[in-house]
């Protein structure tokens, strides 16, 4: 039997998912191959040895008396437990990192599973840390000749003159314009602007979540969605496409609507799901992406352009999640795509 541990929670605001996401990995892991272990980051940093799946659900790991964090020193190469004050080592032969957003997504996890020399699920510190950065992001698929939303970078010491920085967006883009901060997920600080006072609370708002935030013209169209699975060979799954329930998919709409919904492999116009593969896979490619990404596409209105929006390199495990639905509709179910998933994370290691 091998060890694995499976990290969840955070700090980032995408905590909540995070947590709902774990409970859907740990149901697929063979648990005929994989000892489970559990480890919980509350939202003030704290690491938690979380004793059973039901404690995630229920909430009662966060009562753990149990420290448990993966130790950076290649001698150890897994958990270091404190228990009543005695510390033990667990030697873990894989981790699962099971986190959204900030502390987790980019980057900064990743490079200390790096330092451990423990084989890890998903994308590595260069891949994670770009696109968690949707400013950076932009950066790298601008060289691909792919299309996508004009912004306006800004930054939160800006706003201490705000009207000159709206002015200044006001001179690029035309309203309504999305306002985003640069390092988040789940639509979380994400807002609509149509004229300038709503674009200063915009603004305010994306603050408080990143020092960094991009401002972006709208793109008017269908959201669609492609599911990427692999390391030096690429798999990209069929389409889906998202019907928000709001006037964008916001994190309410996302989590909390049941009006929302997803749509299996939609009808798309001829070559539109080709040319969407195609270009999920390069951008996957160019940011360096290795085991799973979700890349984010508009197709727009009247004229049925393919435009990226973003890519997610630990995208959701929910059961609203487009990512695990995509590859069950291609003949892949989770178990198996989990299993993929932690055979990757071997490959990249040797």
């Amino acid at each position: 039997m091998k060890n694995i541990a499976v990290i969840f929670g955070g700090r980032s605001s995408e905590h909540e998912v995070s947590c709902v996401s774990v409970t859907t990995i740990i149901k697929n892991i063979d648990k005929s191959r994989y000892n489970l272990y559990l480890i919980g980051i509350t939202k003030e940093g704290e690491w938690l040895l979380c004793d059973s799946p039901a404690d995630i659900e229920s909430g009662e790991w966060y009562n753990s008396k149990k420290k448990a964090v993966i130790s950076p020193d290649v001698k150890d190469h897994g958990i270091l437990i404190t228990d009543n004050g005695e510390v033990s080592r667990v030697y873990i032969d894989v981790i699962f990192p099971v986190l959204h957003g900030l502390y987790g997504e980019d980057g900064t996890l990743q490079g200390l599973f790096t330092l451990a020399d423990i084989p890890y699920v998903g994308c590595g510190v260069l891949s994670s840390a770009v696109c968690m950065d949707k400013f950076f992001t932009k950066i790298i698929v601008d060289t691909l000749n792919i299309r996508q939303a004009k912004y306006v970078p800004v930054y939160s010491e800006e706003l201490v003159s705000i009207e000159k920085t709206v002015r200044r967006i006001e001179e690029a883009l035309s309203y309504p314009v999305f306002v985003k901060p640069s390092n988040a997920g789940s639509s979380k600080g994400v807002s609509k602007a149509h004229d300038a006072g709503e674009l200063m609370d915009a603004l305010l708002l994306a603050a408080k979540h990143d020092r960094k935030i991009l401002v972006e013209e709208t793109i008017v169209g269908r959201e669609l969605e492609c599911a990427v699975f692999g390391g030096r060979k690429i798999t990209a799954s069929g389409i889906g496409e998202v019907v928000a329930a709001d006037e964008f998919y916001s994190y309410d709409a996302k989590y909390n609507n049941e009006a929302s919904r997803t749509v299996i492999g939609p009808e798309l116009p001829a070559g539109k799901e080709e040319e969407i593969r195609e270009k999920a896979t390069a951008i996957f490619k160019a940011v360096d992406g290795f085991g799973l990404s979700r890349v984010d596409f508009f197709l727009e209105k009247d004229t049925d352009e393919v435009v990226f929006n973003e890519i997610n390199t630990l995208p959701g495990f929910t059961s609203i999640s487009m990512y695990p639905m995509l590859f069950k509709a291609a003949g892949t179910d989770t178990d198996k795509l989990v299993e993929g998933l932690i055979e990757l994370a071997y490959k990249r290691q040797g």
